[in-house]
């Protein structure tokens, strides 16, 4: 695993998953928005041990943008071991309730992005014939609440359509792995009280690096256990899912 692309590289997940391969000496490109937080990454990552880091400002909602991006990761990098896609917004339910385009905006970023991303990248990989892609999905897409139903909806699409890529190319050398996280005590979710059912980010990205290091494809949970909770709350009736 020496050569990552991260879109979202600035999130608290791909951080930890990019300095647990650091240390290995990995060579990075990394993509997201902000110029400084990236210059910030890029340091770090060296001191911890990276053979070399890249990095791309670029905002990932302007989707005819996104497969000249994957293109240019891979010619820079010389191929793609591990391409991660980690970008991510919480959007506001209440505003996307009351307005096409906020729901509108948050699809765009949260599900079109990254399956425009997905697929390309599939593609590149498969031409390759090995190397994994890790989607950041979500457990919030097993299910929909009242409460966050837009996001959970985004998320669900990348859970869907990256267990069928699983199942697809799989044949083909790619190991495609869709993350559902629990709740992750991150800059995201500063604002939410949290409880015994919090992970650190760093927890989540060490799971994800084994994970890819062991070659498992398709979907786990971060943690595992997220998976026996949300069986139970697949099938509970929806009056009581109405209250979570």
């Amino acid at each position: 695993m020496n050569r990552i692309l991260i879109f979202g590289a600035t999130s608290a997940i791909a951080q930890e998953v990019a300095r647990n391969l650091a240390k290995e000496g990995a060579s990075f490109f990394l993509v997201a928005r902000s110029a400084v937080a990236l210059g910030d990454i890029s340091a770090d990552l060296t001191v911890r041990g990276a053979a070399s880091v890249m990095t791309r400002v670029a905002d990932l909602a302007v989707l005819d943008t996104l497969a000249d991006l994957c293109d240019e990761g891979r010619d820079a990098l010389g191929g793609i071991d591990v391409a991660v896609i980690a970008h991510g917004i919480l959007p506001d339910q209440k505003a996307c309730e009351n307005s096409v385009d906020a729901t509108l905006g948050a699809l765009r970023v949260n599900a079109m992005s990254p399956a425009a991303l997905m697929t390309r990248l599939g593609e590149i990989i498969g031409h390759q014939g090995s190397g994994s892609l890790v989607v950041i999905s979500s457990v919030a897409g097993d299910r929909g609440r009242p409460s966050n139903y837009v996001y959970g909806a985004s998320k669900a699409l990348l859970s869907v359509m990256g267990e069928g890529m699983a199942l697809a190319l799989g044949s083909k050398g790619v190991n495609v792995l869709v993350v559902k996280p629990g709740f992750v005590d991150t800059p995201m979710t500063a604002a939410f009280p949290k409880g015994p059912l919090w992970a650190s980010a760093k927890s989540v990205g060490d799971g994800i690096v084994e994970a890819v290091r062991k070659g498992r494809r398709g979907v786990i949970y971060a943690p595992f256990w997220w998976r026996f909770i949300m069986l139970v709350i697949r099938f509970a009736p929806g009056f009581v899912v109405s209250k979570i």
